[in-house]
């Protein structure tokens, strides 16, 4: 089984909105600032996309835990 580079980046897409809701209701609920929170947010956005892509490509070469499924037919 192989992903697609496309299908990695959606994931990271959808993964980092999620995340960085947590965050930056985190850092509000610690700094009491909304812009304090929304820069921490901002800026974790980016980083963590970065690093979730590249994360995601790394973990698609390995295949600790996949099974290799056969054809149901080949011509």
């Amino acid at each position: 089984m192989h992903e697609k580079p496309y299908r990695s980046v959606i994931k990271t897409i959808s993964w980092r909105a999620l995340g960085t809701l947590d965050t930056i209701a985190i850092s509000f609920f610690i700094t009491g600032s909304f812009g304090m929170a929304a820069s921490i947010g901002g800026i974790e956005l980016i980083t963590k996309m970065i690093l979730y892509y590249f994360h995601e490509r790394v973990w698609n070469k390995i295949p600790l835990g996949r099974i290799k499924k056969e054809p149901e037919y080949q011509i």
